[in-house]
């Protein structure tokens, strides 16, 4: 039923369930699993263990740190996936707006399935541009699932 799932990461608590339910699923069905994660400046700073203030307000990240960070996300997820009896079959991290990375990831890879969390780090500015998950439903070609 579900050949290959994609999976919209950002390091937050949402994405992680995402992920979680994510692996149940390709447990069941033998799937594959396709993480995506699109830096963004918030979620940077999470990974990298920044606490919110002046410094983290006025200094960008290089993109060392950047890739660094992205991967850090990932390793976690590996980590998750393994340890719930599950492989990833490949990451894909991009610059770009998450819901446009998420949707072209799930189209290169002919995606029967995205997973995505309701809210991840980008809640405040979800309020004024929309949220990604909200953007994946409306313009994916394959199913969507939506985890709280």
């Amino acid at each position: 039923m579900f050949g290959k799932i994609v999976i919209g990461l950002d390091g937050s608590e949402q994405s992680e369930r995402a992920l979680r339910l994510a692996c149940d699923l390709a447990g069941k069905y033998s799937s594959e699993l396709h993480l995506v994660h699109t830096p963004q400046p918030h979620t940077v700073a999470f990974a990298m263990g920044a606490v919110a203030g002046y410094h983290m307000a006025t200094t960008m990240p290089s993109q060392e740190e950047v890739k660094a960070a992205g991967e850090k996300i990932f390793d976690a997820a590996r980590a998750i996936a393994k340890e719930m009896g599950q492989s990833v079959t490949q990451t894909h991290m991009e610059m770009g707006d998450p819901g446009d990375q998420i949707i072209a990831t799930a189209k290169e890879v002919g995606a029967d399935l995205i997973v995505t969390g309701r809210r991840g780090l980008g809640s405040v500015g979800s309020l004024l541009q929309g949220s990604t998950t909200q953007r994946v439903n409306h313009l994916a070609e394959c199913a969507c699932l939506s985890v709280i």
